[in-house]
């Protein structure tokens, strides 16, 4: 075995006296300094990490996405499968482009290498049919952040307003400041249809909070290295940012569009004269299918410009709900209002029941207030609010009923002491 004293590191030709430790092979032919010790396992820790982030995105089979979507939104089939192969498909293509990343690091050949784009979508639908709701249990489902933004308090930069880079903070402080996860979350920005222009013309004077949203949106949802001011708020030149990459952040877009369907009937309907005419009733206006109907001209003609529109490839409709819908919404889902009544009276010490027309005339009053699904919980909160004020004496009643007259006119519900419960047992 040679004199230690007189060996080199067989990496970078150090000397031992010039290295802090020199650690020689089993068969002791080669050496290797500290530093270079060093070097090797930062090297390998790098790797591991980007190995280990590749392959923290498990996915789950669109089949599966939206079996767990129907634990908690009733109805809107259509749009539940477009989202489940949406996401899908968009976590499959980071994978996909993080693999082809690692492999072109280790065999120094990238030229050739397919690299998938990302698809935004954007989702048409009255309020209260479940949009937002569809996107944040889909942010459960996979297990990454998730951001909710609305439109109409974003303004073109320096005019008073939010920044559009003030919707990537709220999905950096979701993720925790982890920039890396932040980078493959989801952003949903709500009332998009409310930075449409005001007219096909475009105006003599700037369209700040629209036209102007709208265009510096466009980076941001293709792909672009974003600069964030880390507290939010505006810009300014002495201010440290946080520097986020968009490119595998998905971007979905909702909006109720009201006045869309009018624009789609326009362009299917066919003007015709005569006795043998075609005449279109209003009951076919109210068919239009915006998953199927829309093309991209409405909605430029609507007031979002090409460039916009040509970022959100996936366009998928949210359907009206109808009675029998919000029947079902109210009970079924696992977060269903009537079960978070229940336990809310629970946790008081009562068994909380109510009747079958309660929830029929409920799902009724809902439809006549035409704000979906949010219109549940007004009729709830107001009808429950003198129950929950003046709840009875625990001690003496176990059980409520809700019946239809204490919904519809006021009246007591059906109270039941313990003593009379054991009875009918």
């Amino acid at each position: 075995m040679k004199d230690i004293e007189m060996c080199t590191c067989t990496f970078c030709g150090r000397p031992q006296k010039a290295a802090k430790k020199l650690i020689a092979s089993p068969n002791g032919d080669a050496f290797i300094c500290d530093d270079c010790v060093r070097i090797c396992a930062d090297i390998i820790k790098e790797e591991t990490v980007k190995v280990k982030a590749f392959k923290d995105l498990v996915l789950p089979s669109p089949k599966d996405i939206k079996k767990s979507l129907d634990a908690f939104v009733i109805g809107q089939e259509q749009a539940k499968k477009v989202l489940s192969v949406a996401v899908y498909n968009h976590y499959k293509r980071i994978n996909y482009n993080e693999h082809n990343k690692i492999n072109a690091k280790k065999t120094k050949e990238d030229k050739n290498t397919l690299e998938l784009e990302k698809s935004n979508v954007l989702m048409i639908g009255p309020t209260g049919s479940g949009k937002t709701l569809l996107v944040k249990t889909l942010a459960k489902i996979l297990d990454v952040p998730f951001a909710c933004a609305d439109a109409t308090t974003l303004t073109e930069a320096g005019y008073v307003g939010e920044d559009v880079e003030n919707v990537l903070l709220k999905l950096i402080q979701n993720a925790d400041y982890d920039i890396e996860k932040a980078q493959r979350g989801i952003i949903y920005i709500d009332e998009i249809d409310k930075i449409a222009r005001k007219s096909e013309n475009r105006s003599l004077t700037r369209d700040v909070g629209g036209e102007g949203v709208q265009q510096a949106l466009l980076k941001i949802i293709e792909s672009t290295i974003a600069s964030v001011p880390p507290q939010g708020g505006r810009k300014h030149p002495h201010q440290e940012m946080i520097q986020i990459d968009t490119t595998n952040i998905l971007f979905i877009c909702g909006g109720a569009f009201v006045g869309l369907d009018d624009i789609i009937y326009k362009r299917l309907s066919t003007s015709s004269i005569g006795f043998n005419a075609n005449i279109k009733n209003s009951n076919e206006k109210a068919k239009v299918d915006f998953s199927k109907d829309v093309q991209p001209d409405d909605l430029i003609k609507f007031g979002l410009i090409p460039e916009f529109v040509g970022r959100l490839q996936i366009v998928t409709g949210l359907d009206n709900l109808d009675e029998n819908a919000i029947k079902r919404i109210l009970v079924e889902p696992k977060n269903s209002i009537v079960k978070q009544y229940k336990q809310m009276f629970k946790i008081d010490g009562f068994d909380l029941e109510f009747e079958d027309d309660v929830l029929e005339y409920i799902s009724k009053r809902a439809i006549e207030l035409k704000t979906g699904a949010r219109g549940i919980r007004t009729i709830m909160e107001t009808k429950m609010l003198e129950l929950m004020f003046d709840l009875p004496d625990a001690n003496v009643y176990n059980k409520i009923i809700i019946t239809r007259d204490f919904i519809e006119n006021g009246k007591e519900p059906i109270l039941i002491k313990k003593e009379e419960e054991k009875k009918a047992v």
